[in-house]
């Protein structure tokens, strides 16, 4: 798939990356319903202590969740670890594995945060532009925002907020688990990005497709190492 060269990944400072992300805060899009998608996609990155990054890009079938088409890859970490500026080291992999891709997704998953971001440009929105696809961020853990405690039972939610604006959504996917943090990322609405997360977690407390990203790529990362 063709990917959008919206600004290049090399030898950027911290100030270049904030700018970035504060300048292309601008065009994300939170709007939109995700309707007739045969294809979703998802990605995850894991990281070795020698700074290499591994990536995996899973493409499935919807509703059955049938793998077309994966791909994996490495290459070595091209900035430094500070929570704000993950994408700077996870992207540049991520979307070279999405370019892979020869069946254009309808709809991708990626392992971090969408708008729930300071500047709202976490990894979802960021990578969200570059696809030009209806994208949401998936996260595990939260990085900023209040919430209340959702209910124990699966389909629960409640607002993130900060400073007073809704960011995101806190998701009970199973009955008495941990919640998720979701928020779109980029070309999709709030309640479009709840619903699709909840349609894609069938089994676990994480969304089929990004489960499968996550587990191939501990599983790429193991055979390098």
């Amino acid at each position: 798939m063709e990917i959008r060269k919206i600004h290049s990944w090399e030898n950027l400072t911290l100030a270049d990356a904030k700018s970035i992300q504060n300048n292309l805060a601008r065009d994300i899009i939170v709007d939109g319903v995700s309707k007739n998608v045969n294809y979703i996609a998802a990605g995850d990155l894991a990281f070795s202590k020698d700074s290499t990054a591994f990536g995996a890009v899973v493409l499935m079938t919807y509703p059955e969740f049938e793998i077309v088409e994966l791909h994996t890859g490495k290459e070595r970490v091209r900035f430094p670890y500070i929570p704000g500026y993950l994408t700077f080291r996870e992207a540049p992999l991520l979307l070279s594995l999405f370019e892979k891709l020869q069946i254009v997704p309808d709809l991708v998953m990626v392992d971090g945060q969408g708008i729930a971001h300071p500047r709202k440009m976490g990894l979802g929105a960021h990578i969200g532009l570059f696809l030009g696809i209806p994208t949401i961020g998936v996260a595990k853990s939260r990085l900023i925002g209040k919430y209340d405690e959702p209910k124990i039972e699966k389909g629960s939610w409640s607002w993130l907020t900060h400073k007073s604006e809704k960011i995101g959504m806190v998701v009970r996917t199973r009955k008495n688990v941990k919640p998720l943090f979701i928020s779109p990322g980029n070309l999709i609405g709030f309640e479009s990005a709840l619903n699709w997360t909840l349609k894609c977690s069938i089994k676990y407390r994480i969304p089929e497709p990004t489960k499968i990203a996550h587990n191939t790529v501990t599983n790429f990362k193991k055979s390098q190492i």
